[in-house]
């Protein structure tokens, strides 16, 4: 379809669209236009073999063939040449609705229902009886339905074939989704960020131009199809003679209408898009006419894979189900690297992708015994990027796919480049079959400054990316080099700037230890430390009983206690209240040897509650030790630190190593390599330190924006002052026209 024809079509059809408003605001528009586009389109496929397919219906029936066997004979007299379902058996078309006007609604209803299944689906999906209803009351119906049989808008296949009818639909969509980001931002990605996502997903991918190849692609969060179709689309260009498969699932009911609808007007498969919650949901009561409930393509592997799943979007309805995978299947199901926040699963959608990977390749005497290895590209926000501290679910799902060599690369996009959201966005590239110079390496890419101000914004949507940006982008990841500069905007002036750098797999990862300081405590049997005993719960509870309260039993068991409590303050009172004890056991014999002349024994509980009392933190005191004479930390100065991983440290580390056996040669380097922290950097401060290796913690994060950050130097203070200056002037000078 020639261009000017294609932008007149677009035209014309948003011209329909403003017919709409009264009823409908322009955000909701796409309600209306996108399922009347698909019944107009077709209607005008069916329109040639209509009546044929009504003859042929009531002689199969006849002969009792009824269900798939029908369906099946019907579609294909329906629609020569088509490979994929289609029918209409109301009697219905656009212009017969045209000739019966007062019953318009209830006809343009049945004709729907006239149509074969899966297209049937589409309609019911975008609950387009509700808007007839709507549009029906507001006598706006048959106006529409008039327009869209107007000669300015053929969309019969003799005019528009499949593939170009289909790049008019998406144009389309992107128009009314673009005129409701607030409400269709969520499932709705701009295109220039899928074409840039899809360029880096096939850099490098030599095998894919190769005829006749086959590939699959796979969206797990597919929206409006946007990703599958530009894949498609990026691939039929560059490779004609490549066998291009897509899959996808979607849980929106109207998102998942338009990508039906796209992939029926090109005529390509349907059932490879499943409706439905990627992630799972537990419970079966959920579960509605065609949704199902869980991963939609439980044994398939893909070949390149692409997603944008909501940003900060809680897990909270598939918590159960993705819960009992985790804990009965680990790493055999799909969530084994860990769990993260419950408030964004978005690296649960990215533990699901890596799980829908082919085996890697492995070379033997030079042939490829392995598979054929994935690529994935996914859109987050930051917060994946160093959410959660070391041995949270974020870390440990970060760690497994770093220390995996999983993570090619992060691209930063520029902020207000979404419809729905003003924050930067990052692209992971996630693949595990690295060429030889990227393995055992991530790649950073700053491209925060590679973008251009809109004519006009469009919801949060202020920045978009042009050819020429996702060019540059694309060649810094293709050459894959360290320090390499690009030129970017600074205040509006071209700079050149270092924006892409590759670093280590270590390099990501640190050691988060635990420094304890000594505990160092003087006791006193003074008057106010012992008043502080009342406060402690053990010696409290020794005046309380479970018994009921009306009951004697319950009355003695408190005079008890208060007995027993009196009897402790009578006999701290009566040691040396001046004194001051410096070392914790010698006041400890002194404490036991009062007791034992009063005759009076106490449990742990109570004795720790004394101790607890009488004590203070004093820096001059002795180091109070364990029952085995080891030094006993004091919680107060506790305190942690970030250590780098030790550079030459063999990765994958084992998950949970610290606790684990057999894997002494590791724990003699880590501990070693933080005893060498420890000593430079803690010891000269606070000599009597030392770390509880127990508790040391393996950490992974990818602080982006440190590595590129560049050091802005402070204005000169003189131009600082004469701005001052400056508006204390102006400042006068508007208080003096108040007061004339």
């Amino acid at each position: 379809m020639q261009s000017t024809q294609h932008q007149n079509l677009v035209g014309f059809i948003w011209n329909i669209a403003n017919k709409l408003r009264g009823p409908y605001r322009p955000p909701q528009y796409r309600r209306v236009m996108l399922p009347l586009i698909v019944l107009r389109r077709f209607d005008l496929v069916l329109a040639e073999n209509k009546q044929k397919v009504l003859e042929e219906k009531k002689r199969l029936e006849e002969k009792g063939i009824t269900g798939p066997a029908l369906d099946k004979a019907l579609s294909r007299i329906a629609s020569e040449g088509r490979k994929q379902e289609l029918f209409n058996t109301s009697g219905f078309t656009f212009k017969k609705l045209l000739d019966d006007a007062p019953n318009i609604a209830g006809n343009l209803i049945a004709y729907i229902h006239g149509f074969s299944p899966r297209a049937r689906d589409i309609f019911d999906k975008f609950e387009f009886e509700t808007e007839i209803a709507k549009l029906d009351e507001a006598n706006r119906l048959f106006l529409i339905i008039k327009e869209f049989c107007s000669a300015e808008i053929d969309l019969s296949p003799k005019t528009i074939s499949n593939l170009q009818m289909g790049y008019l639909f998406e144009e389309l969509v992107r128009k009314f989704n673009e005129q409701a980001n607030e409400e269709a931002g969520d499932h709705f990605t701009p295109r220039e960020v899928i074409r840039l996502m899809v360029q880096l997903l096939f850099t490098g991918e030599e095998d894919v131009f190769k005829p006749g190849v086959y590939r699959s692609v796979y969206d797990p969060t597919a929206g409006t199809g946007g990703m599958l179709s530009e894949s498609e689309k990026y691939m039929a260009e560059k490779n004609p003679d490549a066998h291009i498969e897509l899959f996808g699932q979607e849980y929106n009911p109207e998102a998942y209408a338009i990508c039906c609808s796209d992939l029926l007007i090109k005529d390509e498969p349907i059932d490879n898009l499943i409706y439905g919650d990627t992630l799972g949901i537990k419970d079966a009561k959920n579960k509605t006419n065609g949704f199902v409930p869980h991963d939609g393509h439980p044994d398939k592997k893909f070949h390149y894979m692409l997603a944008n799943p909501p940003f900060g979007v809680e897990w909270k309805p598939e918590e159960d189900f993705v819960r009992d995978e985790y804990k009965d299947q680990g790493f055999s199901g799909r969530f084994g690297a860990g769990l993260p926040r419950i408030n964004d699963g978005s690296l649960l959608f990215l533990q699901h992708m890596i799980s829908k990977m082919h085996q890697p390749p492995r070379w033997v005497d030079g042939k490829n015994v392995g598979g054929d290895g994935s690529k994935i590209a996914i859109v987050f926000n930051g917060s994946p990027l160093f959410t959660g501290d070391a041995g949270s679910g974020e870390s440990n799902i970060r760690r497994w796919i770093i220390e995996n060599d999983l993570l090619d690369a992060v691209v930063a996009l520029p902020d207000q480049m979404f419809y729905n959201t003003g924050i930067y966005t990052y692209i992971w590239i996630v693949t595990n079959k690295k060429p030889k110079h990227r393995q055992g390496k991530v790649q950073l890419i700053d491209g925060t400054r590679h973008f251009k101000k809109m004519d006009k914004s469009l919801g949060n949507k202020r920045n978009e990316l042009s050819d020429g940006h996702i060019k540059e982008l694309v060649r810094l990841y293709a050459e894959h080099e360290h320090d390499a500069e690009s030129e970017v905007l600074v205040e509006g002036r071209p700079e050149r700037r270092i924006c892409s750098k590759v670093f280590e797999n270590r390099e990501f990862g640190f050691l988060k230890i635990t420094v304890e300081r000594p505990l160092r405590l003087n006791f006193q049997a003074s008057a106010e430390r012992i008043e502080r005993l009342s406060a402690q719960s053990a010696f409290a509870n020794l005046a309380s009983s479970k018994k009921r309260k009306d009951d004697a039993a319950y009355r003695a068991e408190v005079a008890a206690g208060e007995k027993t409590q009196a009897a402790l303050k009578a006999v701290l009172e009566g040691m040396n209240g001046e004194t001051l004890y410096r070392n914790r056991s010698e006041f400890e014999a002194v404490l036991d040897a009062a007791l034992k002349k009063a005759g009076i024994k106490i449990g742990a509980p109570v004795r720790k509650a004394i101790l607890a009392a009488l004590s203070e933190r004093d820096p001059e005191a002795d180091i109070c030790l364990d029952a085995k004479g080891k030094p006993e930390p004091d919680p107060d100065l506790r305190d942690t630190e970030i250590v780098a991983l030790p550079d030459g440290i063999a990765l994958p580390l084992p998950l949970g190593y610290d606790n684990e056996t057999g894997h002494d040669q590791l724990l003699a380097l880590v501990r070693d390599h933080c005893e060498d922290y420890l000593k430079a950097e803690v010891l000269p401060h606070v000599p009597d330190a030392w770390i509880d290796h127990g508790k040391t913690k393996v950490g992974y994060e990818i602080p982006l924006t440190r590595h590129f950050y560049v050091y802005q130097p402070p204005r000169p203070l003189e131009v600082i002052a004469a701005e001052i200056s400056q508006l204390e002037k102006e400042i006068v000078g508007m208080l003096r026209e108040v007061t004339a």
